[in-house]
């Protein structure tokens, strides 16, 4: 089995933010600077997505993604948030860890392979604790592969 979708280590980040549209705003930063992509774009899709209803889903994670042009393969990146915040989740609690995915426009059966695996990884309760305690973004980046490689196997 292959991978579902990509994570680049410059993709994984600790960050600041206030609210939920400042947190889209800095997944859409990575999602330009990492993969080449062009930041509106990337934000106008996931904010897109967000208003059909909160990608927050639940227990502190929040999962936006979107379909875009310009990708091959679904792509993932990876906040911690510093300090969690209100995102609308259907358990209302606020997001401290949020997981962006873009496919390609295309890539129905992908993007929701690849969706599910996300979930099935932020549903574990030793993995968050194990990303809200880990130190640094290469200490978060090396948790997600870990499982992303095990997964793959």
């Amino acid at each position: 089995m292959t991978q579902l979708f990509h994570l680049e280590p410059e993709a994984v980040a600790t960050v600041r933010a206030a609210e939920k549209t400042q947190v889209l705003g800095a997944l859409a930063d990575r999602f330009a600077e990492v993969y080449g992509l062009e930041r509106s774009e990337v934000l106008e899709r996931i904010e897109e997505r967000e208003r059909l209803g909160s990608t927050g889903f639940g227990r502190g994670v929040a999962s936006p993604h979107a379909r875009i042009s310009g990708v091959s393969a679904p792509i993932a990146a990876f906040l911690r948030l510093e300090t969690p915040v209100a995102f609308d989740a259907a358990d209302a609690m606020p997001v401290g860890l949020v997981f962006g995915l873009l496919s390609p426009e295309q890539g129905g059966a992908a993007h929701l392979q690849a969706l599910a695996a996300i979930s099935r990884m932020m549903r574990d309760e030793r993995m968050r604790a194990n990303l809200e305690a880990a130190p640094d973004a290469e200490a978060l980046y090396g948790l997600l592969c870990n499982v992303i490689d095990r997964d793959a196997a």
